[in-house]
This record gives C-alpha cells, structure tokens and sequence, in this order.
C-alpha cells in the first residue's frame, strides 16, 4: 500500500485528539460487528481490471527473493517456524477468488487473487491459545529516497480466519511479481488496501494489539469496509 506519510499527529491535543477518540469508537464498533459469514462480493474473470503497481517510491529489486522465508512466532508449540515458498505450495491446497480491492485514497480495482487460506495455515500452525492479534511484516519496502522503511500491520485473528483472507501467491492466474509483492502477499478483501501487505516475511501472533504503521500515523487500527 501506499504511504502517505504523516496525516496526523499521533496524539494531538485539542481537535485531532477528539477526532482520534472519534475512529478508536468507530474501530471498536466494527470490531464488535464483524462476522465471518459476512463475505464481500465476488466477481468473474472477464470483470477483472487489473491492479497497479502501488509501492511507494522505488520498486524493490528482486534480489530479495531467492533466500525468502516465511517466519511464524507466537505459536502454540512455542516454536519459531521457517517456511520457504516451495513448502508452502506443496503443502497447502490453493483457493481462488476475485474480489474488489478498496485503497484508502479513494480508488478501487477487481482482482484475481489464488492463495493458500490463511485459516489453513492457522490450522497446521496453530497460534497460542491467547492470541488475538497478529503483526505481519514486510522487510522490502523501500521510502520515496530508495531507504529501508519496513512495513507491517496489526490484523485481529477473527479477520485472519475469514474464509476470504488470502495469503496469496499468484495474481490473475500467474505467480506473483515483484510489483504485487512476490512470492507471498496478504490478500484481506473485507479490509482497506492498506492492510494487504506485501511480500510477507513474518508473522507474529500475539495477546495484545501490535504496533501498526498507520496506527502510529493517526489512522484506523482495524480498516473494515
């Protein structure tokens, strides 16, 4: 997703403190009607329009991708669990769906998204009993000067399990590119964009709400459409 940079202060006095309360009160009245039988709507393959490459500043080269992995922490075995994209394909039946992607900017595009279930993944590596949150990561974004500027996210586990949250490998029936986050992306289409992290490198579940990019910079926590 991309970064807008600072839109306001994380916590302002006056106004802006009032208009932060104002999204924490939206945030948990989302929270509280959410339901996984709510699905967004799908689409066919001849409605499809594409999505654009929506990194900010430069693209990431794609050296990073031949020693990729996938690193799972806060699991029930108490284990740090390493998982390259060939175990993950050979191991997980993939889903397909297409679904309209939703930007905060504005704009919107219908995709075509195949992925392994993020609920199969949870099921063969299970969380800690006490998780409710996950922090997913990024370690290839790069800001608008070309610099390391990580990107990572807090998703509650109720919307990890969504029978349509994807952690998706291939986009519109090919593998991933670099410009849609090879080899592994989160695809969550009952959230804003700029949850839909990409190119994955961790996951950390946890008790508590994680730190969250744009938590820090003034936005909503939970970005439910």
């Amino acid at each position: 997703m991309q970064r807008f940079g600072e839109h306001r202060k994380f916590n302002p006095p006056g106004k802006d403190w009032l208009l932060n309360k104002a999204i924490d009160v939206d945030d948990d009245v989302a929270e509280a009607l959410y339901s996984t039988n709510r699905l967004v709507p799908t689409y066919s393959k001849s409605q499809v329009t594409g999505l654009k490459n929506n990194y900010n500043g430069a693209t990431p080269a794609s050296d990073y991708i031949p020693a990729w992995g996938l690193t799972l922490n806060g699991l029930q075995s108490g284990l740090t669990v390493s998982l390259n994209i060939r175990g993950l394909l050979s191991r997980f039946a993939l889903r397909e769906e297409i679904t309209r992607f939703v930007c905060v900017e504005g704009w919107s595009e219908i995709a075509w998204w195949s992925g392994i279930q993020f609920a199969d993944l949870l099921q063969a590596f299970p969380p800690a009993s006490q998780a409710k949150w996950a922090r997913i990561e990024s370690s290839v974004n790069l800001d608008v000067d070309g610099n390391s500027d990580p990107y990572y996210i807090s998703l509650d586990m109720e919307t990890a399990k969504h029978p349509q949250t994807l952690l998706a490998t291939h986009y519109h029936g090919e593998p991933l590119t670099v410009e849609h986050g090879a080899p592994l992306r989160l695809v969550v289409p009952v959230k804003l964009g700029l949850k839909n992290v990409k190119a994955i490198t961790g996951i950390r579940y946890l008790a508590n709400q994680p730190e969250d990019y744009w938590q820090k910079r003034g936005y909503s926590r939970y970005d439910g459409l």
